[in-house]
């Protein structure tokens, strides 16, 4: 199936799609399955729904939920009538997940079965609570008897490509999330339209794609919108399980899967993954954090498929670079260990301090100048004058350097950040966590080497005086306030800190034991 060139409204997308495929099947899931003329049903009663409540352009609604057919018909829906959708981390506190709400002004919360308490929990916590809207509840009093008694007639609103679609959560600096807002060009501008000769990224309306990871991430929720664009079939899976992904790959005939590492970690731990066809696999597509060598290769023998790695960020939308099949096949362990090249109408730049740009084969801050870049943060103005240079490029607070030859390396952070199973924890939040402890004086938090999740979160404190730090009673207060992925797996009680001249904490001197002898400072 073939559309017209060029970046379009995501509803304008589904209707071309509708229209030119309408008995092709959009999504599988839960061992149902809704064609590309039921959802476009289903997404205009949602977006005239919302309508019928009030909701005009610009306006929040927000998702808390695994993985489900809802994500898609609330996006689409929202989009149709420009209003944003804010997907939510299921695994956030009720703290955590009410600063998003009241920060975003979300008027409607969806959530699953799974998160109605803390759904609930969190609403209460806010000064101006969201609807609660439940999915999946089958009694006529949640999402689909709302949706489904709304008109689904087109509601035709003007939308523009340039306005925001989705407003994602990622962990800020200063321990508070920040809001990444998505416009519907940056979220198609890349992805869609890349040229022939490369070949990871060219659909057909036979492929089938596996949705596994979860949504609420730019990873799991990017590969949908070329599949959308190109009539092709999602198979949604609701949490990530091995046993689930071997069903889905036998028995919906898989073509393409977006995975972390720790999954695929998961997977070839399984006593299926030596016995599974994968043969109607074209491409498995990593990212989110680094491989190991041992896990790569690994991977490759069992699972026989092209494999891609992906670097890119929430801020930009997803990928920007990637490291393709035919670079894997060279089997060199060098190139292996880069990111990629920068993907067709991608431009890439390495900073000095300054914001100067350095030659090939130099260290310094990774910059993106690209069309799927975010139009910035959600209320943050400072912030964005700040992670945009004057020229357009966006800081990614990544440290690497480009070969002689294009590839990008990704060597260290310039952001205290650390990648858990592909999750995101920024050293500031959880320190803030522990230091509201009265047994704590000092913190600082860092990411250690991890085989099965990249890294894991690792805290160094100095108790208050007079205090015995209990370290397992710590790590309970901790998990009382944020995510379980954010808990310190260790925690070591020292004397003082390690500070620099100006006063500031040296993470480097705190991590520099735990990789020492590795190529790269990050997991």
């Amino acid at each position: 199936m073939t559309l017209d060139a060029g970046p379009s409204p995501f509803g304008d997308t589904l209707r071309a799609t509708a229209r030119l495929a309408p008995n092709s099947t959009a999504i599988r899931f839960a061992g149902r399955e809704v064609d590309y003329a039921t959802l476009q049903k289903r997404v205009f009663q949602v977006a005239n729904a919302l309508a019928d409540a009030g909701l005009k352009a610009g306006d929040r609604i927000a998702i808390l939920a695994r993985n489900d057919g809802a994500y898609f018909e609330l996006l689409f829906g929202a989009a149709t009538i420009g209003v944003v959708l804010v997907p939510l981390n299921w695994r956030l506190s009720a703290p955590e997940v009410a600063y998003i709400l009241e920060d975003s002004a979300a008027r409607f919360l969806f959530a699953d079965a799974a998160s109605r308490d803390l759904a609930a929990a969190a609403a209460a916590l806010t000064a101006a609570p969201p609807a609660i809207m439940p999915i999946g509840t089958g009694d006529g009093a949640g999402f689909e008897s709302w949706r489904d008694a709304a008109s689904s007639a087109d509601p035709e609103t003007p939308v523009s490509s340039g306005d925001i679609a989705l407003q994602l959560y990622t962990s800020g600096t200063t321990g508070r999330p920040k809001g990444a807002l998505l416009s519907h060009h940056a979220l198609n501008a890349i992805r869609l339209f890349q040229p022939p000769e490369v070949e990871w990224c060219q659909w057909t309306s036979a492929d089938v794609c596996l949705i596994s990871m979860p949504l609420f991430h730019i990873g799991g929720i990017g590969m949908a919108f070329s599949a959308i664009y190109h009539g092709a079939t999602m198979v949604i899976s609701g949490e990530f399980s091995a046993d689930a992904l071997f069903d889905f790959i036998e028995g919906d005939g898989i073509t393409k899967l977006f995975l972390v590492p720790a999954a695929i970690r998961i997977v070839l731990d399984h006593p299926r993954a030596r016995w599974t066809d994968y043969s109607r696999i074209k491409y498995l597509v990593y990212g989110s954090s680094p491989i190991s060598q041992a896990l790569l290769s690994e991977a490759q023998a069992v699972f026989g498929c092209g494999m891609v790695q992906v670097y890119g960020m929430t801020e930009t939308a997803g990928t920007i670079v990637a490291l393709t099949a035919e670079d894997h096949r060279l089997g060199d362990e060098h190139l292996l260990r880069a990111a990629g090249k920068a993907l067709h109408g991608v431009e890439l730049a390495i900073l000095d301090s300054q914001g100067k740009s350095l030659p090939s084969g130099t260290v310094g801050e990774v910059a993106i100048r690209s069309p799927s870049n975010m139009s910035g943060y959600w209320r943050l103005p400072e912030e964005n004058e700040h992670c945009f240079t004057a020229d357009g490029y966006l800081r990614s607070g990544d440290a690497g350097y480009i070969d002689e030859n294009g590839y990008l390396f990704i060597c260290d952070r310039v952001k205290d950040m650390i990648i858990s199973g592909g999750e995101n924890v920024y050293s500031a939040e959880v320190e803030e966590a522990l230091l509201a402890s009265d047994a704590v004086a000092e913190a600082a938090v860092i990411g250690v080497p991890d085989d099965k999740w990249g890294e894991v979160v690792k805290a160094f404190v100095v108790a208050a005086p007079g205090v015995v730090v209990d370290t397992e009673e710590l790590r309970a207060w901790v998990k009382g306030r944020l995510a379980a992925f954010k808990v310190p797996k260790t925690i070591d009680v020292i004397d003082v800190l390690p500070r620099n001249a100006a006063g500031k904490v040296q993470r480097n001197v705190l991590r520099e034991p735990y990789w020492r002898g590795r190529s790269r400072n990050i997991g």
